[in-house]
């Protein structure tokens, strides 16, 4: 087999850089042989385009991406990345009570397709406001500065709120009334507002893999099986190692006491419940015109 041919028959599996999947790709590393794999990573977005067109095989995607393409894929039973409450990391900051934003223009993260409906969903369904939805690729230390809200994901929106909260506690200390910045975990409002767990992503498979890499496919998905149950066992451990990865990426100061508990408040698992509020997430996704 040349080295070319080698390649092809690769599982090729996206990979999410952040901190939200480092404990599963970690243990994923250190603990499974992942010589039939071949890692690809990139943002959300990304990876839903290269799933769509077949340049990936499985990938941590987003939900929307499942949704909209069912005919494309299915799922590993059992795996995602949802909240039953706040997710931590998926955030809407804005310089006014949500309640307010009627008509005004909400910039959202470029990197993310989920958490984009989502936030269209809540604002309304749950609020009855319409507000434009503008992409951006523009650094959270700028949209701190000059949005009137935005959309912040991943290390980005951990950065983010600790920004606001690290300028809270300066401002305060010098007895001045902060410029109020509200802080919004989309998470918590899907919960408050449906009692339902919000699943952001699964682990989306191209249904051609059950053929063209059956094999691979079915060691992949006991590795993830065995990485998942490992690495809530280990949390300790995996926050020690990716604290300087942070720090190096968006110098973002974390301490494990902080990290552990944000794993904690993730669910990783895919079970009746979180089947509910995915079918839930569809109908409302629907019934707007946004799948």
């Amino acid at each position: 087999m040349t080295g070319v041919e080698g390649k092809r028959s690769l599982l090729k599996i996206g990979r999410v850089p952040y901190s939200n999947l480092f404990p599963i790709f970690y243990i994923l590393a250190r603990q499974c042989d992942c010589s039939g794999y071949e890692f690809i990573e990139g943002f959300p977005s990304t990876l839903n385009r290269l799933l769509r067109s077949g340049q990936i095989d499985i990938s941590p995607s987003s939900s929307i991406e499942y949704l909209r393409y069912k005919n494309k894929y299915t799922f590993i039973e059992g795996h995602s990345i949802s909240s039953k409450g706040p997710v931590g990391s998926i955030l809407l900051l804005s310089r006014r009570p949500i309640e307010e934003l009627e008509g005004k223009t909400v910039l959202t993260s470029s990197q993310s397709e989920t958490s984009v409906v989502l936030l269209d969903v809540i604002l309304k369904k749950f609020y009855k406001i319409e507000c434009p939805l503008k992409p951006t690729d523009e650094k959270v230390d700028l949209l701190l500065n000059k949005a009137e809200a935005f959309l912040s994901i991943g290390d980005d929106a951990l950065k983010a709120k600790q920004i606001v909260t690290s300028y809270k506690l300066q401002v305060e200390s010098k007895d001045k009334d902060p410029s109020p910045i509200y802080i919004y975990d989309l998470g918590d409002l899907w919960y408050r507002n449906t009692g339902l767990p919000f699943v952001f992503a699964l682990w989306i498979v191209r249904k051609g893999c059950f053929t063209e890499k059956a094999e691979l496919l079915k060691r992949f998905i006991h590795d993830l099986n065995k990485a998942k149950g490992l690495a809530m066992e280990n949390l300790d451990k995996i926050a020690q190692a990716l604290r300087p990865l942070l720090l190096s990426r968006y110098s973002l100061i974390i301490t494990e006491e902080e990290l552990i508990p944000y794993w904690k408040g993730i669910s990783y698992d895919f079970r009746e419940e979180h089947e509910r509020g995915l079918e839930l997430f569809r109908q409302y996704s629907e019934e707007l015109g946004l799948l």
